[in-house]
């Protein structure tokens, strides 16, 4: 599989990581580039028994437990070569799942309508932490409608994204509701790839080859 070359294939992830999970970051995201993956998060979790979570999603947000595992088989040397950890550690491939976080400018703008969480890294208008729905985006901001405001507070802010430090949906019912539409297109796009790949390949006489159907489920596979 090769990379998409479209423009939001390739933008950039504007909520990172720090650290360790940096480093691994920029082990993860060359290796799964090319395979049509693109990195969500890196999270590093305990110290013995170390676990390396790493989310990651086609470009339509899916990621089958299938895609885990091919992930998972590429990421692996290139970890233990880089040797990233000191001791043992459990790598998890996983999806982002319904209540992903949101860590592109595009993400902001898919999810319009819908509740997050967000927490600064920098604060704004006086404040870390904020939940409401979001607006949509205005530059590299995003914007949101808080949930609860304070007498002599405005409802919506507008938040930097390069200012927070961690970005997530909330679960709602609106929310499992898009996600199963979205993993429904998502399907019968890829069952019209498939009949479309048959068809030519019926004409040239060469085998075509099934690919995974994924919504936005959590799925992750495990490797120790």
């Amino acid at each position: 599989m090769t990379e998409p070359a479209d423009e939001a294939w390739q933008e950039r992830r504007l909520i990172v990581e720090t650290g360790l999970a940096a480093r691994i970051a920029a082990l993860a995201e060359p290796v799964l580039a090319p395979l049509g993956y693109r990195l969500v998060r890196v999270r590093v979790t305990g110290t013995d028994g170390c676990t390396v979570q790493i989310m990651a999603e086609r470009a339509d947000g899916s990621m089958a437990i299938e895609d885990c595992e091919a992930a998972s088989r590429a990421l692996s040397p290139v970890l233990d070569e880089a040797d990233p950890i000191t001791g043992e550690y459990r790598l998890e491939m996983s999806s982002p799942g319904i209540d992903r976080p949101l860590v592109r400018r595009s993400d902001f703008k898919r999810y319009a309508g819908h509740v997050a969480k967000i927490e600064m890294a920098v604060p704004a208008e006086g404040r870390k932490r904020f939940r409401g729905t979001l607006d949509g985006v205005e530059g590299d901001a995003a914007l949101l409608t808080r949930d609860a405001v304070r007498e002599g507070e405005v409802a919506q802010v507008r938040l930097p994204l390069e200012d927070m430090a961690e970005a997530r949906l909330v679960l709602t019912d609106a929310l499992v509701a898009e996600s199963l539409r979205r993993g429904k297109q998502a399907e019968r796009e890829r069952a019209a790839q498939a009949d479309h790949d048959d068809a030519d390949n019926d004409e040239t006489g060469t085998q075509a080859r099934d690919w995974p159907v994924a919504g936005n489920d959590n799925v992750a596979a495990t490797k120790d």
